[in-house]
């Protein structure tokens, strides 16, 4: 039997004048494969399109663990790919598994660019209802997308502008209580130089000083570290020391006692303890005042190493990644909604890194994480586990939540598919996450739940 004629008894082409089919034909190929033999891959542009004419083409998804079977062609008409025909090949456009031939066989091969002229020349009403449905689809995806991500990083900026805006405003009173402390430093010291206060008296005083700085401060309990504040409250009285009651609490938090007290007094002429403990409080007080300085701004310095780190916009598109890198700077990203969240992490420690793109799988924790507190209403514990397991790293995210029922979960990756109120979710995330993981990773993801337990599992090749 000719081609043509093939062609005529397919599905397919049946409907199409043998002038049609010759011109078909000329623009095209027959090419006659072998069992094993590959004839497209999933994720490549699909640039050709491919009509079953003989024997039997099974189409793969491939996972890191399994390769699954999705459909078989048999009946002769049918196709697969040519999606570029109706737009470029750097969009999705790609195919959606890949054909692997099971028995011998042939196959009609004619390049996209071609099938979209022909059908322009021969029905150009319909190329133009098949381009308009293809764009319009793609926009109003894009158009959503957008939307959503947008939504997102709003939700994120609000988030990290809360949690930036915390210690940078603890800052700000630092440094406004430090510029007090620091003018009370200079009047004390001006008090104590007033008095008739020796070289060899001043270096004693400071030696004490640096001890008490020096030392940490002993643990008590709430009514103990009452019971010394009073202590030292009463000593400070019965020794003519103005505002005991101010300079007490701060001489209780740096650790001194009665005998550290008494031992300045010593060192000194009876007149000149009061101003030289008011002095040494404002050191001490200083002191705690740059370290909470330190803190905050340590703190804002690690919002934003986990901004730079979840962006990953100072790396190359495919780097090695550490997924437990890129989990802890998306919880840094979503730490406004984990204040009733108990975040459980289990990571194993020999966790080796994988080439990957490390910006758009933060995309995929911050969908899954975002979905999980949701799940639990903000209130629950979410469990982060990270393991080897044969040639993939898998990363299980588990909440308390509600749980998932079985109609949702054969759903949960349908585009524009979403559970959520109206104005909270596209339905998009999930969808983007299984294109992440799965085209762009080759890995896969599928989530298991029942009431207080569901996990969403991403297994990702070494």
């Amino acid at each position: 039997m000719s081609l043509i004629d093939d062609l005529r008894g397919a599905f397919l082409t049946g409907a199409l004048s043998d002038e049609q089919l010759a011109e078909m034909i000329a623009a095209g190929a027959e090419v006659a494969v072998e069992a094993g033999d590959v004839v497209f891959v999933e994720g490549e542009p699909a640039d050709m399109l491919w009509v079953f004419l003989e024997g039997q083409v099974e189409l793969l998804r491939h996972t890191p663990t399994e390769t699954v079977v999705l459909a078989t062609m048999s009946t002769p008409g049918q196709w697969a790919g040519g999606l570029t025909a109706w737009g470029d090949a750097s969009s999705s456009a790609g195919y959606r598994a890949t054909g692997r031939a099971v028995t011998p066989g042939r196959m009609f091969s004619l390049p996209s660019a071609e099938l979209g002229r022909l059908v322009g020349e021969w029905f150009p009403f319909g190329k133009h209802i098949v381009m308009g449905l293809f764009q319009t689809v793609r926009g109003i995806e894009a158009t959503a997308r957008q939307r959503d991500s947008l939504i997102a990083l709003g939700t994120l900026a609000a988030g990290l502008a809360h949690e930036i805006n915390n210690p940078a405003a603890a800052s700000l009173r630092t440094v406004d209580a430090l510029r007090a402390t620091h003018d009370s430093m200079l009047t004390t010291l001006a008090e104590l130089a007033a008095e008739p206060i020796t070289a060899e008296q001043f270096v004693a005083l400071d030696r004490l000083r640096h001890e008490l700085a020096s030392a940490a401060p002993a643990a008590l309990d709430p009514v103990a570290a009452i019971e010394h504040e009073d202590a030292l409250g009463a000593w400070l009285e019965q020794h003519g020391v103005d505002e005991p009651w101010r300079l007490a609490p701060v001489y209780a938090a740096a650790g001194a006692d009665v005998t550290w007290l008494t031992a300045v007094a010593q060192s000194l002429t009876p007149a000149q303890p009061g101003p030289a403990l008011r002095w040494m409080a404002t050191t001490l007080e200083a002191t705690a005042l740059l370290g909470e300085l330190t803190d905050t701004t340590n703190r804002i310095s690690n919002l934003v190493g986990a901004v730079k780190s979840y962006s990953q916009l100072d790396r190359a598109d495919s780097h090695p990644v550490d997924v437990r890198e890129g989990l802890e700077s998306t919880l840094v990203m979503l730490s406004s909604k984990l204040h009733q969240v108990d975040v459980v992490r289990r990571f194993a420690d020999d966790l080796p890194s994988i080439v990957a793109y490390g910006a758009e799988l933060n995309q995929v924790w911050t969908n899954l994480i975002d979905n999980a507190i949701d799940a639990m209403d903000g209130i629950g514990t979410l469990t982060l586990a990270t393991f080897v397991e044969g040639a993939a790293i898998v990363v299980e995210i588990s909440d308390t939540g509600h749980g998932i029922d079985a109609k949702t979960l054969e759903r949960m990756f349908e585009p524009f598919f979403t559970t959520k109120d109206v104005g909270r979710g596209t339905g998009l995330g999930l969808d983007i996450s299984r294109r992440i993981v799965t085209d762009r990773h080759h890995g896969e993801i599928r989530f298991t739940s029942e009431p207080g337990a569901t996990t969403a599992r991403v297994t990702l090749p070494l």
